[in-house]
């Protein structure tokens, strides 16, 4: 579904302030493919979600998404095929607006259509559908100002409108690293419910070394713009956040995990 092929991505490139974010990285994600990211802070984490969002433009290399060459597609003409989910709950929806609206917004996505503040039953209908899953009780408030929702709620609803459209690629960037554990835990379930039925190839950005543990098909983590090891199949299944630790500080390069990844 997904592949990056030697992808490089620099900053104030020749300038003292050169800094390579993506050092010739490739990567493969298959359809249905649920993988995990990790890596300290500045590791090239948010880059990957950025270049491959159509955010950052590429130096060098190719990304192609199931069979298009997408490497300096806009990144508005991409958006209708890859969703993406950020760490805070305020980024993904608009304040002023009901989750009907937001959702409705959501619906129109990619498309040449108007919005429109009303919806016709068929749709409300289908909204409803989409928020009985959460069992947050919110397809009871389709009227309710979403900036008047929890950060759970609110992320919650986020990542309904990012795969209303059911989209080819997820990129969740640490989205449940601002909330509190019960919200997170929620969010989480809501998440693989979501892959599990649509059939989503996703990428997870996580912080905690439980999620990558027990989320996804295999592990990667990054280190100085480069995937520096992945774990996947039968060493995966058995995988532990003190293995992970270890494999992090074996690598030598001086980098260090926060105190949220080690805790968390």
């Amino acid at each position: 579904m997904l592949s990056l092929e030697n992808v490089t991505v620099t900053f104030n490139a020749g300038t003292p302030n050169e800094v390579r974010a993506l050092r010739d990285l490739s990567l493969q994600v298959d359809k249905g493919e649920f993988v995990t990211v990790i890596g300290s802070n500045g590791a090239g984490k948010s880059t990957l979600f950025n270049v491959i969002s159509g955010a950052v433009p590429p130096a060098a290399g190719r990304i192609v998404l199931d069979g298009d060459d997408i490497t300096y597609m806009p990144e508005y003409r991409r958006s209708h095929a890859i969703g993406r989910v950020f760490q805070d709950p305020r980024l993904g929806t608009c304040p002023g607006l009901t989750i009907r609206e937001n959702l409705s917004l959501a619906a129109i996505h990619g498309r040449s259509a108007s919005f429109r503040r009303d919806v016709k039953k068929e749709q409300e209908s289908w909204f409803i559908e989409q928020l009985e899953r959460e069992h947050l009780g919110l397809e009871r408030r389709l009227d309710a100002d979403v900036a008047l929702l929890s950060g759970g709620q609110r992320q919650a609803v986020t990542l309904v409108m990012a795969t209303l459209t059911q989209p080819q690629l997820l990129l969740l960037d640490e989205h449940t690293a601002a909330l509190d554990p019960n919200a997170a835990e929620q969010v989480i379930n809501l998440t693989q419910q979501l892959a599990s039925s649509q059939e989503l190839s996703v990428v997870m950005i996580t912080h905690s070394m439980q999620q990558a543990c027990v989320l996804g098909d295999r592990v990667i983590m990054m280190d100085q713009g480069r995937i520096v090891f992945e774990i996947a199949g039968e060493e995966r299944k058995n995988l532990q956040p003190a293995d992970l630790i270890e494999r992090f500080h074996s690598l030598d390069s001086g980098a260090e995990l926060s105190d949220r990844q080690l805790l968390g």
